[in-house]
């Protein structure tokens, strides 16, 4: 008689092999979009005491434009001159009930460029501003990083 083979037991082992080579490529994946994720420029804020809540300003279509302490100023994350942004604007706005556009100063921007910025989505006929401001952290709490 021949003799069966016997088959192997069972192993009991978790392979954990496929689970991190799907974490690692979702890590890379979710490290190559977050920058692309970030909605204008980063700039540091000014700060005030009672700050007005604008939750539109983070909506997909917000128009935001940004102005960076050197004076440089960014409608979304393109780098543009303010004459050139009220025809851009104006595009952007064709199609919405309302005309609002944000604006992100750093703290130590020039306010002449800020008017200068101001002034010219006045001219694209943008009926409300939103000045984006931080809130002052209270009394010994620690400082924002």
């Amino acid at each position: 008689m021949a003799k069966r083979k016997e088959a192997a037991p069972p192993v009991s082992d978790i392979n954990v092999t496929p689970m991190v080579d799907v974490m690692l490529v979702m890590l890379i994946i979710f490290m190559v979009i977050t920058p692309m994720l970030q909605k204008g420029v980063s700039v540091e804020k000014v700060r005030t005491n009672n700050p007005i809540a604008m939750k539109d300003a983070d909506k997909e279509d917000a128009i935001l434009v940004s102005v960076t302490r050197a004076g440089d100023t960014f409608l979304g994350t393109t780098k543009m001159a303010p004459d050139q942004m009220p025809t851009k604007i104006k595009d952007m706005l064709t199609n919405k009930p309302e005309k609002v556009v944000y604006i992100s100063a750093d703290r130590r921007a020039k306010y002449e460029r800020v008017v200068t910025v101001i002034d010219e989505i006045r001219n694209a006929g943008v009926e409300q501003l939103g000045l984006i401001t931080e809130q002052i952290p209270a009394a010994g709490a620690a400082p924002a990083q």
